[in-house]
């Protein structure tokens, strides 16, 4: 992999060295990381443009191995821990107006959820137990440790089907996907745990219910800073839980907007009674714009992901025939926050893979 490439996976670490400057700064300095991501990111991604490279399967499998991509993520882990507990003492410690504080919150969700779920994300669905720890350490700092469980369990399996929450219908709002699939995808991941626990004959209320974990780690967790920040202060800092709490459902919303996007109006062909296709190229949407692709772990060549879950980032590969996205994700989230905009913008393309899809299979 080139030296670029290998440099361009660090750049994620812009973004929270960005929310840092705009808080000292101050004032209005607190949005310069949405500016960032909002409005340098599109650009530079319609003007340096894609990069539809693939390695050889010979380079991939020896690239794929390369100890440096998962120091990355390992850092990254044990970096956002460091960065959430500066940030709780940050709110806690400096007095904000109403506008630096908005700013500062929106900014540092783009940092836990647009950066650290994707990190999650990518070390969660590894074998090894130290990358699957630090993927439920990372969500447990946006309170979203049940995707740990649904994603894996839920989502792989059924994506594009009826059977998962968290694929977006044809026609349907990012807000009222949001509702669904922030809700029925806790709901489905206790289903989950509650199978998990029957099949090894364990008692669904005791200390094996992950689920019961999950839901009380984030909390216990956010109780610890606020002791410790009000133990600091002298006072009780309420400022602190509520900061804690609205930056992680900014940082969950921005996963569910991006799940959103990826998987708009796909559907698998139902082969027999409940059972589907199986996943291919063409069940979810690809973005191959090079900078958005190095702040996110290539999580935008998510075609590659559904089919080889276990593959690693830096070893994703493109397919022309995935429905491709006009831009990246950052500007994609924008359109999707749009609903109209998004409707008249994707139907069209929706409609354009409904045609492919239905010609290929016929």
């Amino acid at each position: 992999m080139s030296l670029l490439k290998r440099i361009g996976f660090l750049t994620a670490f812009i973004i929270p060295s960005l929310a840092v400057l705009g808080f000292y700064l101050g004032g209005a300095w607190n949005f310069i990381t949405i500016v960032f991501v909002f409005g340098f990111i599109p650009l530079a991604d319609f003007l340096i443009g894609e990069d539809p490279e693939n390695m050889e399967d010979n380079k991939a499998r020896v690239v794929a191995e390369h100890f440096y991509y998962r120091l990355i993520t390992y850092v990254w882990a044990i970096f956002q821990v460091a960065f959430v507990i500066w940030g709780v003492w940050a709110i806690g410690t400096y007095s904000l107006s109403t506008l630096e504080w908005i700013g500062f919150v929106v900014s540092f969700s783009l940092v836990t959820g647009g950066i650290g779920i994707t990190v999650a994300h990518e070390l969660g669905h590894k074998k090894s137990k130290i990358e699957r720890f630090y993927a439920r350490l990372i969500l447990m700092t946006v309170s979203y440790m049940h995707f740990y469980i649904e994603h894996y369990k839920g989502h792989h399996v059924y994506v594009d089907t009826p059977r998962d929450p968290a694929t977006s219908r044809k026609g349907e709002s990012f807000y009222a996907f949001w509702f669904r699939s922030v809700f029925m995808g806790y709901q489905s991941a206790w289903k989950l745990e509650r199978s998990r626990l029957e099949r090894k004959g364990q008692a669904f209320f005791g200390v094996h219910n992950q689920m019961i974990w999950y839901s009380l780690l984030p909390i216990l967790f956010c109780a610890v800073l606020t002791v410790l920040i009000s133990a600091w202060q002298g006072v009780l800092v309420w400022e602190v839980p509520i900061f804690f709490f609205v930056q992680s459902v900014l940082a969950f919303s921005l996963l569910e907007i991006v799940n959103y996007v990826e998987h708009y109006g796909i559907v698998r062909k139902e082969i027999a009674p409940g059972k589907y296709e199986r996943v291919n190229p063409m069940h979810s949407r690809n973005s191959n714009h090079r900078l958005s692709n190095f702040f996110l772990f290539q999580l935008q060549r998510h075609s590659d992901h559904h089919a080889n879950a276990i593959k690693r980032y830096q070893v994703l590969r493109h397919f022309d025939e995935s429905p491709q996205l006009p831009s990246g994700y950052p500007a994609m989230i924008l359109m999707a926050s749009i609903p109209p905009l998004w409707f008249k913008w994707m139907n069209p393309k929706l409609k354009q893979w409904e045609e492919k899809v239905y010609h290929a299979v016929t």
